[in-house]
């Protein structure tokens, strides 16, 4: 008898009615000479500390570390499981050769292997490899099935990532979780989450510590067109504002239109991760709920297996293109152009030399019910693979140079000349993530070309790096922490990234699951214990993204025979027992406790950012401001610095808030009731140049103004204009100026 072994039930199931083993058995199915068995996942698992030895169940200082001579594997300790596991035994003492049908890839490898190891089978197995669930795929697969042995090295590498993960995760989490833990709190360390919550908490702290710089551009309109001063931002106001004041006495000129025409190519297929940052960007989807519908699609048969970490095809899947193309019918009015002629080869798609387990994940040709949230992941999925064999977006890229008096101007624009691979998603989402800039179609200009112009001298700040969303931290583990924009370079990278696609999803939701990261809307932000956490980790390289990417490099090695599995578990090793002696002689002492788990923006945000009390002293910028009698004033106060805030100004009460507004932007807002030679008027407070309150009345008078005329509110600004009304350039710093259009 044949005995298969699937990591699924339903993937039993499927590959049992292919071989014809169509009855139903406790935990297996039989028929046809086969008996196709499962497991559900991990049926074995690494052997506990107290399975080593008795007094490692303390979770004790000194019986760190903990480092067992050889790795133990055991039976899973659960009822059905132990019952699941002596079905499997039974038939591999009666089977005359094991077919291991895991799930094609380092873990399925390990989970089969542990039970073949554990059950203690001596005998022949071969390897079923697929990576798809269609009958036309098994039964091909069962044609073509691999020794067992050409797998070792995926197993050698599956079965280092688990040590690695055991001897790291379990020293390290006592080790912190007994130095700095509060009551009862569990601090979980681990090879993965580690860098991945550091990486956010770095973040997070350079967004609070981030001082925003001011700058100024120099822009003018014409002809409904913006142009931007061609040599960039002005770092000193008055720079720009010599230039500013020059261009708007003289007309604006066309001095040049150059055309380049272009090639844009379709968006790559996807790779796991690229499919967790679309439908993360797009639909809002967790990176684990990604992974869990694409699995449901693959063992719904329409979609190839989705852990895998290329974007590319094999040559071999070629000549199937057609018939896959064929069998989607529910896009007929997308494939009929490109059946209708050879279709396209492009090494853009098909490199054999990128593909290793597995290829990018691509439909199948199979067609099913699907709910709505799968039918938008296949959707997406089935546009881009038709995509790739479209012909490419032909482009005109325009740049367009313009002047007023001696001072350029440019702006660029694109025409899109034919639409290629476009058409594919236009219908419902032209803005499907398709990595293309959205370039403005320009006006038909000619060179030499005069007319009026609306300059405008914009201040600007610098703005700080965005909190990480779900998709932005998948990029980040996928390059180890670097910002990477370009899909080649990040190809490149991915062999040192934070995890395996497959896992990533699963470390996020980890740390969610530990409170040591929360959700603000799309927004990641650690927790005020997870801050904690990494503050308290003073050794770098358990928190350093780039080691863990050498780490996975070492385990892609390992899998590709170049290093043994012996030199990443002795360095393994090495690691912790030194983490152990330098953590237990620190110090310091700090507990963490999670009873505050509120994400930190909030906690910032009740915090003195809203009181005046503690704010810098904006007269002397050395003292704080603190809160007397009637008003607030400087606490070098009679040392040199008069600066005072009275609670009372013309006869009205003044909030905190208004102050905090001053302090802040310059200005209050308008208000109401102010007493002036005992008239009662409406009007903003700001500081005259000693740092006085001065009462600056609403202007009430109506002038005619326009574009780029000077604020005739506070004097420095220009006038902008905007949908339905006149405003002026420095309204972020204070000034209200408003005038009706009409």
């Amino acid at each position: 008898m044949k005995v298969c072994i699937a990591e699924k039930p339903s993937v039993a199931r499927e590959i049992a009615s292919v071989l014809g083993a169509n009855t139903k058995r406790d935990g297996y199915f039989e028929g046809n000479g086969y008996a196709v068995t499962y497991t559900f996942g991990h049926l074995c698992t690494l052997c506990e500390p107290s399975d080593y030895k008795p007094h490692w169940k303390s979770w004790d200082l000194n019986n760190l570390p903990m480092l067992p001579e050889k790795f133990k594997v055991k039976v899973a300790d659960d009822k059905g499981i132990k019952k699941q596991f002596n079905i499997v035994k039974g038939l591999f003492d009666k089977a005359e050769v094991v077919i291991n049908c895991g799930d094609a890839g380092q873990e399925g490898e390990l989970i089969q292997r542990w039970v073949l190891n554990e059950a203690k089978y001596k005998g022949k197995v071969q390897r079923l490899w697929i990576s798809s669930l269609t009958t036309e795929a098994i039964k091909e697969g069962f044609e073509n099935l691999k020794p067992a042995e050409d797998y070792d090295n995926l197993y050698y590498a599956g079965f280092s990532r688990s040590i690695g993960d055991w001897l790291l995760g379990i020293n390290a989490t006592r080790l912190y979780t007994v130095k700095h833990g509060g009551y009862k709190q569990v601090l979980s360390v681990g090879r993965v989450q580690t860098p991945t919550l550091a990486m956010l908490v770095s973040r997070y702290k350079e967004i609070e510590n981030f001082v925003p710089q001011p700058y100024w551009e120099l822009q003018t309109l014409y002809r409904d067109t913006l142009f931007s001063y061609e040599e960039g931002r002005f770092l000193k106001m008055e720079d720009g504002e010599k230039l500013a004041n020059k261009v708007k006495e003289h007309e604006f000129e066309i001095v040049s239109i150059n055309k380049k025409k272009g090639t844009e190519y379709a968006p790559k297929l996807f790779d796991l991760t690229g499919l967790q940052v679309y439908c993360n960007t797009k639909f809002g989807f967790s990176a684990d709920d990604t992974l869990k519908i694409a699995q449901r699609l693959y063992e719904k048969k329409v979609v190839t297996y989705p852990r895998v970490d290329t974007t590319f095809l094999p040559n071999d899947i070629y000549p199937k293109v057609k018939g896959i193309l064929s069998k989607l019918t529910d896009y007929s009015i997308l494939t009929q152009p490109i059946l209708n002629k050879k279709i396209k080869k492009s090494s853009k798609v098909f490199n054999d030399k990128k593909v290793t387990d597995h290829h990018a994940i691509i439909p199948t040709g199979m067609q099913t019910h699907l709910h709505p949230a799968e039918q938008q992941v296949y959707d997406i999925i089935t546009k881009r693979f038709i995509a790739v064999f479209y012909d490419d977006c032909k482009v005109s890229n325009t740049t367009v140079i313009g002047k007023a008096d001696d001072v350029n101007f440019k702006t660029t624009g694109k025409e899109i000349l034919f639409k290629g691979w476009r058409v594919v998603f236009e219908k419902k989402d032209t803005s499907t993530a398709l990595s293309v800039t959205k370039d403005a179609v320009l006006p038909s200009f000619t060179k030499g070309e005069k007319g009026p112009h609306e300059p405008s001298f914009l201040e600007k700040q610098t703005k700080p790096p965005k909190q990480y969303t779900e998709a932005s931290l998948l990029r980040a583990m996928e390059t180890a922490g670097k910002q990477v924009d370009d899909d080649e370079l990040r190809d490149l990278m991915k062999e040192n990234g934070i995890g395996r696609p497959s896992t990533r999803a699963n470390i996020i939701e980890t740390l969610f699951k530990r409170k040591y990261i929360k959700r603000n809307k799309k927004q990641i932000l650690p927790t005020l214990t997870g801050i904690q956490l990494i503050d308290t980790i003073q050794n770098e390289l358990l928190k350093s993204a780039e080691l863990t990417g050498t780490w996975e490099k070492q385990l892609k090695d390992i899998e590709k025979g170049d290093i043994s599995a012996n030199v990443f578990i002795k360095g393994m090793k090495r690691m912790v027992d030194a983490l152990v002696y330098e953590v237990r002689n620190e110090k310091v002492e700090t507990r963490i406790s999670a009873v505050k788990n509120k994400p930190t923006l909030q906690i910032k945000a009740k915090s003195s950012t809203n009181q005046v009390v503690g704010s810098a002293c904006p007269k002397c910028k050395e003292g704080q401001l603190l809160k007397g009698k009637n008003a607030f004033g400087c606490n070098r106060y009679g040392k040199g610095c008069d600066f005072l805030l009275p609670f009372q100004f013309a006869d009205k009460k003044i909030s905190e808030n208004q102050y905090l507004r001053l302090l802040s932007k310059g200005s209050t807002v308008n208000l109401k009731d102010l007493k002036l030679n005992g008239n009662s008027i409406e009007g903003l407070l700001r500081f005259d140049e000693n740092f006085k309150l001065k009462l600056e009345p609403k202007q009430t008078t109506k002038r005619k103004v326009k574009a780029g005329d000077a604020c005739p509110k506070c004097k420095t600004g220009i006038i902008l204009k905007g949908k339905t009304a006149f405003g002026c350039s420095n309204y972020k710093t204070g000034c209200d100026f408003r005038a009706s259009i009409n």
